[in-house]
């Protein structure tokens, strides 16, 4: 198999953090994404695909197009993501659109695209970062309400990604979902949750990186379809209420 790694939503946290992390290795070679129609500085071992936004319905042609057809991607993260903060009294209808969007509509059109285009295949890993925010399970009156279209574009994420994996198992492709772990970022700044990186456990986006890539190595299809935290339970507010005491690392989580 390749060693081909493509990075969705490469410019910023997460996914800046996993394409360095990746092109460290000379083996590697990493596809990384903008959504600028102009590359970024050239990096070594690292391909920019320009142009990817995920709120446009040619996203998935667009990706392949600048994709070289004899490509096999070994590992396909879709980390981009948007977060609008919303509470009862002030929904908002855009970004909940602009969420659902990018969470859970373009990942269909992206692998779609990806395996019609033959850049996915057998022993191929698909690796949705989702969030615990997504599973209803985990909902618990200690955190309240609010921020629906964050919460549930990340539930229908899940769903996104379960069939996704019935789809392509017989393909021998494996499709993961996973919360990479509570990172101090601009978007979680921005939307006012850094007053709680601190008590919540909130680590840098290189090291949720380096968890979700050694989980990554270990993923397979006797595990496609499943959603889990590589990080854990320890950043999850309410896995102790919900859950219980004395949980593993890495965590299979609820839906």
């Amino acid at each position: 198999m390749s060693n081909n790694i493509l990075v969705v939503g490469a410019t910023r946290g997460l996914g800046a953090s996993l394409r360095a992390l990746y092109a460290q290795d000379s083996t590697r070679h990493v596809f990384a994404t903008s959504r600028s129609e102009s590359a970024p500085q050239a990096e070594q071992s690292t391909t920019w695909l320009t142009g990817i936004d995920l709120t446009h319905s040619d996203v998935g042609q667009k990706l392949v197009s600048q994709i070289p057809a004899s490509t096999k991607i070994s590992t396909a993260i879709i980390s981009a993501g948007y977060f609008g903060f919303e509470s009862f009294d002030g929904p908002d209808w855009e970004k909940e659109v602009q969420m659902y969007t990018t969470s859970a509509i373009a990942p269909v059109f992206l692998v779609h695209h990806l395996v019609k285009a033959g850049l996915l295949g057998e022993a191929s890993k698909v690796i949705f970062v989702s969030s615990e925010s997504g599973s209803i399970t985990l909902r618990h009156e200690k955190e309240g309400g609010g921020n629906y279209g964050h919460h549930a574009s990340k539930a229908a994420l899940n769903m996104v990604g379960k069939l996704l994996s019935l789809d392509l198992k017989p393909k021998g492709i494996a499709v993961g979902l996973v919360h990479p772990g509570f990172m101090r970022t601009e978007m979680t700044k921005g939307v006012g949750f850094d007053k709680y990186w601190d008590a919540g456990g909130a680590v840098t986006p290189n090291e949720a990186a380096q968890s979700l890539a050694l989980f990554i190595d270990d993923f397979d299809i006797n595990k496609t379809g499943e959603y889990w935290a590589p990080r854990g339970p320890g950043d999850i507010g309410t896995a102790e209420d919900v859950l219980g005491k004395g949980l593993p690392t890495p965590l299979q989580l609820p839906w």
